[in-house]
């Protein structure tokens, strides 16, 4: 079964710059991370985020706020003196007022109100099976410890390995899987554990068989829970029976492992799987020559234009990129839930194994040399072939030369066959898309893609169809059947996006566009099509049935209104274009979304009395609860009962505000209170204001509502709603949009646009009289870093301190673009002077506190940016501070280093919000000097999240070592 990762609300996801695809096809194993899981495509709360993950990665819930972390109150470590539920070493933690000694070394631990609700141990996740009448309850740990993040990693080509797991490195896991039975009143039977694995066993990539009968998933096992010598810490598949729970290793060879840096394994048929293993006569690691075979030579003798943005962990030489090749390379194992194996086709570095729904053939894609020590994998020489399932070569579909030229202009593309996948409403029929301006989106072409259409296997010489042409950028297909399909493009630049409906298997329907609207226009979205599971195992546009002969299908949408997200479900008709609405959300009290659909494992058309969702159900005060409806009576069943997950912030309170920038622009807040808070009462509270910028075409998209005030409050392990806990305001993801209408650009008038929205913003809560004029604090993790240190620069006025976290601040260290700035340095030189915080250190006379992990692997926020900005402030003689956290990336996971985090922005905000004044001395001076002026009992936070302003190449994030 294909499962998708949920990533909470508050994880600040970059900005999508095309419109909301088809759901994609599911994942075919479970990922690491936490969050609800369900077999289809599907919509989820706004409070909860479907992320395809493709290839494992570890991003550890840094950022992203767990809803479903259970709080169960305990001693700290500090407190009981031993170590910390998760294995790391009790940090240390001082005194508030032990200033002499905060010039010491170690991890502290920030107050024991901030710790309770970070240490709560999480719920599980969960995962549906195929024919809905079972659920997994996968189970979790808290954060992990530091030890895990200091392993030995190996950074090749835009990726990061563990040669001991020969997998992803950094991967979270599961501890245990419990199975429910699920009844159609929505009752969940007793827990069946799955057993029989080693005690300790870290779990990955946890799927079901297309039947639902078995599960298949990874095992790993530390070095130090290792009892037997020839043991190895390398990843083996294990099967287990989901009647008896009973597991087992699927091959009897102990010496089989499985190699998980790109695709791991996927269930061929019912009973038998298709690996990637470490070939068995794989020697030891290449050794690193100990004099250089010659010197490092680039040339770029033929004049090409070759621009890049700044990626990590790209190859250096002969010796990396055999070291990538010795860890990559798989050999492709056919296996039987009997352990009867069959080697596939020769060693090579496979990317990705798609079996087609009739299960003849595999659709195999591999890369190899020549490789670029510019680019990361994604860019590699690319072959595409086709085989049968027995591994028989059938014939070439592509092999796509290296790709160091892509133009940086968004919607730029490789050239050649791109795309490539199977038919899901098919056997065994591919389909493709091919770019007609040379990839470039500065080429004005039409069309500007062509999607293609071909057999597995053509008869006597057939050539490919072409199925549709396209003048915008192709964002992908929902299948129905031979007369229905949803073909997506969209255009960034103009933020236009269009649907079409075409029938696929009919060239007397000429293809017309259903919907042709811009991307930014929340209150347009028409919702998207929901999927059904095919006896196959795809997932294809669910089509119901009604009395009349009209042709339905369901949107669920998000429901984005003025006063909020009402999210809906609609019974739409393709036909007319007709639509009714079968269901929505309580608009009063509380935020509900359709999760799933549950009565989708049938062929044909759905009957629409026989209909059955899976939704959510919260509110401000009531964490996410799932319910099933059942048609035709809507009658609704509750399914689970998680307790709160921090019971002592259950009752604050949270509005969502509007106000207006000085342009007139229509701006938007969510304000948070401390529980039993009243402004009258006690008067104006220091204030915490963490957001992110976002650009826009146009005033009227930037203006409009984004989220639902009836919402849950969702706190992550560094989100800034931490501080509630301390008595802080806190003003989260106030609207900054940027806004570049008709041929300006956004960023031409970046630093003016800021300054204005972050002055509406403020103006608004002191007006309130819910903050203190003087304590209000601004905070940002990675593109909001960079915005903390931009309006500290220009809008000192504004706030009393900042807080930094994993921030680019000196843009001409990424010359060829950033974030949504598409022009390069020598483009826009004045922008990116203008943008760049470095270059107005010395206007920079608040204090500001810089945190970055020594490892950031994000494309453009390399540490050495933190490194430069804290010279260039301390040589102008600014009040600064500068932690980098050892081990860590772009989002921090250790618990040392969030506890630390904690700390750190907990100690900042005391001293230059909470007990600020003119002359305030240095908090971490060793004279040991007391503040000067104590106020109120507030303390401030952060919240974390991976930036994406580095692009996304065929799946892969590519990633840097600090040069400190």
């Amino acid at each position: 079964m294909f499962l998708h990762k949920v990533y909470c609300r508050f994880s600040l996801i970059y900005p999508t710059l095309c419109p909301p695809p088809p759901p994609p096809p599911p994942l075919r194993s479970l990922p690491h991370g936490g969050g609800l899981f369900c077999s289809p495509p599907l919509r989820v709360p706004n409070s909860l985020r479907f992320r395809r993950v493709r290839h494992m990665r570890s991003h550890v819930a840094s950022s992203a706020p767990s809803r479903f972390a259970r709080l169960v109150p305990f001693a700290s470590a500090a407190e009981s003196g031993v170590a910390d539920p998760n294995g790391s070493p009790a940090p240390t933690s001082l005194p508030l007022e032990d200033e002499e000694s905060l010039s010491l070394g170690g991890y502290r631990l920030p107050p024991k109100e901030i710790r309770d609700i970070v240490d709560a141990p999480p719920l599980p996740v969960l995962s549906f099976s195929p024919h809905r009448d079972k659920i997994l309850f996968l189970k979790r740990r808290s954060l992990p410890p530091l030890s895990e993040l200091a392993r030995p990693e190996e950074k090749l080509a835009g990726i990061r390995i563990d040669g001991n797991y020969n997998a992803r490195s950094r991967m979270s896991f599961y501890t245990g899987i419990g199975i429910h039975s699920l009844t159609d009143d929505g009752k969940l039977g007793p827990e069946q554990e799955v057993h029989g694995f080693p005690d300790g066993a870290k779990i990955n990539f946890v799927s079901w068989s297309r039947d639902g009968r078995h599960l298949s998933f990874s095992i790993r096992v530390d070095e130090v829970n290792l009892q037997e010598e020839n043991n190895s810490s390398k990843l083996r598949v294990w099967v287990a029976d989901v009647e008896s729970g009973k597991a087992r290793p699927l091959f009897q060879s102990p010496d089989i492992f499985l190699n998980a840096v790109f695709d791991n394994f996927v269930w061929v048929n019912d009973s038998m799987l298709l690996v990637c293993t470490i070939p068995i006569s794989r020697g030891a690691p290449p050794k690193k020559p100990l004099v250089p075979s010659g010197p490092k030579v680039q040339s770029n003798e033929q004049k090409n234009v070759v621009q890049v943005r700044t990626f990590q962990d790209l190859l250096k030489d002969e010796y990396d990129e055999d070291l990538f090749d010795y860890y990559s390379t798989s050999q492709l194992v056919l296996v039987s839930l009997d352990g009867t194996m069959k080697t596939v086709g020769p060693p090579a570095v496979y990317t990705s194994i798609d079996p087609s729904p009739d299960d003849k053939y595999i659709l195999v894609t591999s890369i190899h040399r020549p490789y670029s020590y510019i680019v990361p994998c994604g860019r590699f020489p690319k072959k595409v072939e086709l085989w049968t399932t027995t591994g028989k070569f059938v014939r070439e579909i592509c092999d796509l030369p290296l790709a160091e030229d892509i133009p940086i202009a968004f919607n730029s593309v490789r050239r050649g066959k791109r795309s490539i996948n199977w038919r899901s409403d098919k056997p065994s029929t591919l389909y493709w898309v091919e770019t007609q301006d040379g990839g470039d989106a500065k080429t004005e072409v039409s069309p500007r893609d062509i999607v293609y259409m071909e057999s597995a296997e053509p008869i006597n010489g057939e050539q490919p169809e072409v199925l549709h042409k396209l003048d915008l950028r192709y964002g992908g297909i929902s299948w129905c059947d031979d007369t229905l399909a949803l073909v997506y493009e969209s255009w960034y630049k103009t933020r236009r996006t269009r649907t079409w409906v075409i029938a696929p298997d009919s060239k007397n329907v000429n293809p017309r566009i259903l919907f042709d609207r811009s991307s930014e226009d929340a209150y347009s979205d028409p919702g998207s099509p929901m999927m059904r599971r095919t006896q196959a195992g795809t997932y294809v546009i669910a089509k119901i049935k009604k009395q009349d002969e009209g042709t339905y299908i369901l949107l669920n949408g998000r429901g984005a209104t003025p006063e909020g997200n009402i999210p809906f479900l609609d019974l739409f008709d393709v036909n007319t274009g007709v639509k009714e609405r079968i269901w929505e959300s309580d608009k009063e009290k509380y935020y509900e979304t359709v999760v799933a659909l549950m009565s989708d494992y049938t062929d044909g058309e759905l009957p629409i009395d026989q209909l059955r969702i899976l939704t959510s159900k919260e509110s401000k005060t009531e964490n996410t609860q799932y319910f099933l409806q059942a048609w035709p009576d809507k009658k609704s069943f509750q399914i689970t009962n998680f307790p709160h997950p921090y019971p002592q912030l259950a009752s604050l309170q949270k509005e969502m505000i509007r106000y207006q920038r000085k342009d007139g622009v229509q701006l938007t807040a969510t304000l948070y209170l401390p529980p039993g808070y009243s402004p009258t009462k006690e008067g104006p509270l220091p204030c915490l204001v963490w957001s992110y910028p976002g650009e826009f075409k146009s005033k009227d998209a930037a203006g409009q509502v984004r989220g639902s005030p009836n919402e849950f409050a969702g706190i992550g392990p560094t989100s800034p709603l931490l501080w509630l806990a301390r008595g802080f305001a806190i003003l989260s993801g106030p609207t900054i949009p940027i806004i570049g209408e008709g041929d300006e650009e956004a960023n031409d008038r970046y630093v003016e646009q800021l300054v204005a929205s972050s002055e509406a913003a403020v103006e608004e809560v002191i007006r309130r009289g819910v903050a203190h004029p003087n304590k209000i604090a601004v905070g940002g993790h990675s593109y909001g870093a960079f915005m903390t240190a931009n309006l500290l620069a220009h809008a000192p006025h504004l706030f009393c301190c900042g807080i930094s976290r994993s921030g680019a601040y000196n843009r001409t260290l990424t010359p060829f673009g950033f974030q949504n700035e598409d022009r390069t340095l020598w483009e826009a030189t004045n922008t990116y002077i203008e943008m760049s915080p470095f270059m107005s250190a010395n206007k920079i006379k608040k204090p500001i506190l810089l945190i970055h992990g020594e490892e950031d692997n994000n494309s453009g926020t390399l540490t050495m940016q933190s490194d430069r900005f804290f010279n260039a402030l301390k040589g102008h003689g600014a009040l600064c501070r500068l932690v980098i956290l050892p081990f860590e990336s772009h989002g921090y996971s250790a618990r040392e280093s969030i506890m630390h985090v904690l700390w750190e922005t907990d100690m900042w905000l005391q001293k230059y919000c909470v007990e600020s004044s003119d002359q305030s001395s240095d908090l971490y001076s060793s004279s040991g000097e007391s503040p000067n002026s104590s106020e109120n009992k507030a303390i401030s936070a952060t919240g974390s999240v991976p930036d994406h302003e580095s692009t996304q190449e065929d799946g892969f994030y590519f990633t840097p070592r600090s040069l400190l």
